[in-house]
């Protein structure tokens, strides 16, 4: 594409093909990303993410028959690291799109000037911080919470990462400002939960782990509306990309709808009797309704 390198065709001048690249980015507004870290080649970008997918697999294997890891304070560090992070990716994301008068409902890749290069160095650390994130998957490998390596767990840190390369090559600004904003502000909120979740006395105060889950679906659902918002009355930004953006999307809201009703849906309120089996000792932190069909069967035993 335009950012990409070009190379002009046999007998071309040196200046015909340098008209032609500078025709290409004024018509697209697309900044000048080329020699900023990890964009100039995918390679990177692919061996990070195939590598990040090898370790998962080895580590588990290497896991397997070892103990879990603690990791205390390197997941306190981590994750108010990457709190702190997204905190400056909202503030500097929404200072910037004021500055450029960015509009809302669309807004494309050319108008905002000096605006449009601070939302591109915004969303280039939004970029790297895809891959800071594969550290999640690192830690439950090496903690053994294999349970939290899902599907959906690993398709979404692999797939933003590779995503957000192309975004920052050819459409780093405009209309893309507004996914990360959300992001970044509900990244603030999960990673501080998950940091604060590390330190014991804190868990009983940690009660909103729910509404997190149903914040990342509200955020996917809003982003969907405001990318179709630019497909129903365009302002130049590519339609390719807006309908790719969407698709991914829905890809997501899916998976975590299906995620949110396996993990928070309603148990039942009483257990059935024929399910729990009889005891002879009842010990503190059982559910009253266990002790009591549990009681009810100790006497039935004593009785006969």
């Amino acid at each position: 594409m335009i950012l990409c390198r070009e190379r002009g065709g046999v007998g071309e001048g040196k200046e015909s093909f340098k008209r032609k690249v500078n025709v290409k980015k004024k018509q697209w507004g697309l900044r000048e990303v080329r020699g900023w870290f990890l964009l100039d080649s995918y390679l990177p970008t692919f061996f990070l993410t195939l590598m990040y997918l090898l370790l998962i697999c080895l580590g588990t294997e290497f896991m397997k028959n070892r103990p879990a890891f603690s990791l205390r304070g390197h997941l306190i560090i981590y994750n108010f690291g990457v709190t702190l992070l997204s905190f400056y990716m909202l503030i500097e994301l929404i200072l910037a799109s004021w500055e450029g008068g960015y509009n809302l409902q669309c807004q494309n890749l050319v108008s905002a000037g000096k605006a449009d290069i601070r939302v591109a160095k915004v969303l280039w650390w939004y970029y790297f911080s895809k891959v800071i994130e594969f550290m999640d998957t690192i830690f439950f490998v090496l903690r053994k919470k294999n349970s939290q390596i899902t599907f959906l767990h690993v398709y979404h840190h692999a797939t933003m990462f590779n995503i957000w390369w192309c975004v920052m090559n050819w459409i780093p600004c405009g209309q893309s400002f507004f996914g990360p904003t959300l992001n970044s502000f509900i990244h603030v909120l999960m990673y501080s939960y998950y940091g604060l979740s590390v330190v014991p006395s804190m868990r009983k105060y940690l009660w909103w782990k729910k509404y997190l889950t149903q914040a990342q679906l509200i955020q996917f659902l809003l982003t969907i509306t405001h990318t179709l918002s630019a497909v129903v009355k365009p302002c130049g930004f590519p339609f390719g990309c807006l309908i790719f953006q969407s698709s991914y999307m829905t890809t997501l809201v899916i998976l975590f709808i299906n995620f949110y009703i396996k993990t928070y849906r309603k148990r039942p309120l009483r257990t059935d009797k024929k399910d729990i089996p009889p005891v002879t000792e009842i010990k503190n932190g059982f559910h009253k309704d266990y002790l009591a069909v549990a009681n009810g069967i100790v006497k039935k035993k004593k009785a006969q």
